[in-house]
């Protein structure tokens, strides 16, 4: 519990320096070395947070709170590692209070659930993947959100706002190669998860909802790589594509985590 307090209280100091820097009001300067050390911490902290229960029972807890504290992590890892090679200024006022939000909801919400055992390899593959695929489509569905403000803010001639945020080429380029790294991963899982159910789960994989919505998402991004690929799609068409395919997502593995502990008291 201590640990969770820490690392909620480093979560919010740091959404409160992000977030007032967004609206010109903070009151310290931008440090982004010291930014991304700190940041560095609080994801060591987070995964201890999430690893010691696994360690402590031998089993993978995914209700819809300790859900969502693992896609907090996972995306604000591949924010933390992707600030290394691109610049990915704008994403931290979304993401660091996602992480608190995770780590606050892991907490509070109820724990109805079915704990997943984790010796097998096979399955913790496909979940890791899974993982890494919806992470990296939150993450491009948030540069689809940056790219319509910072389409705002240049129509709207508020510049300030407009330099704290890449360039809108910069954001498109980020998001579609996001996007397609996700589609791959997305596929690898959808396969697995079909063709090789048995080695997986133990048991055939039925057609559930989750399954369906997970299908149309793949066919909604593979349908924007092609056309991005073929006719050139960008801007507003590529980010409604974007924005629908995550949004059936999110019904699909969100909503149905929802459904489950919340309506059925099952996950």
């Amino acid at each position: 519990m201590i640990l969770v307090i820490l690392l909620l209280s480093g979560y919010l100091g740091l959404s409160w320096h992000f977030i007032g820097h967004w609206r010109g009001v903070s009151l310290w300067p931008r440090q982004p070395q010291r930014e991304h050390f700190l940041l560095g911490v609080l994801l060591a902290v987070h995964a201890m947070v999430l690893t010691l229960p696994v360690a402590h029972s031998g089993a993978l807890n995914m209700g819809l709170g300790s859900a969502l504290s693992l896609l907090a992590w996972i995306m604000l890892l591949i924010f933390w590692t992707g600030s290394y090679f691109a610049r990915m200024e704008g994403l931290q006022v979304f993401l660091v209070p996602l992480g608190a939000i995770g780590v606050l909801m892991a907490e509070v919400l109820p724990l109805p659930h079915t704990l997943y055992q984790v010796d097998n390899p096979a399955f913790i593959l496909h979940l890791l993947v899974s993982l890494l695929a919806y992470s990296l489509f939150a993450i491009g569905a948030l540069l689809a959100i940056l790219m319509l403000l910072q389409e705002k803010a240049l129509h709207e001639h508020r510049f300030a706002l407009a330099k704290r945020m890449p360039p809108l080429l910069v954001l498109e380029n980020l998001m579609f190669q996001t996007l397609g790294t996700g589609f791959v991963l997305l596929t690898f899982s959808l396969l697995s998860g079909v063709f090789f159910a048995e080695e997986v789960f133990g048991r055939a994989v039925p057609i559930s909802h989750k399954v369906v919505f997970a299908v149309l998402s793949w066919l909604v991004f593979g349908g924007l790589l092609v056309g991005r690929k073929l006719h050139g799609w960008r801007g507003r068409i590529a980010i409604r594509w974007t924005l629908t395919g995550f949004a059936l997502l999110l019904l699909g593995y969100i909503g149905s985590k929802v459904v489950l502990q919340f309506f059925l008291h099952k996950i």
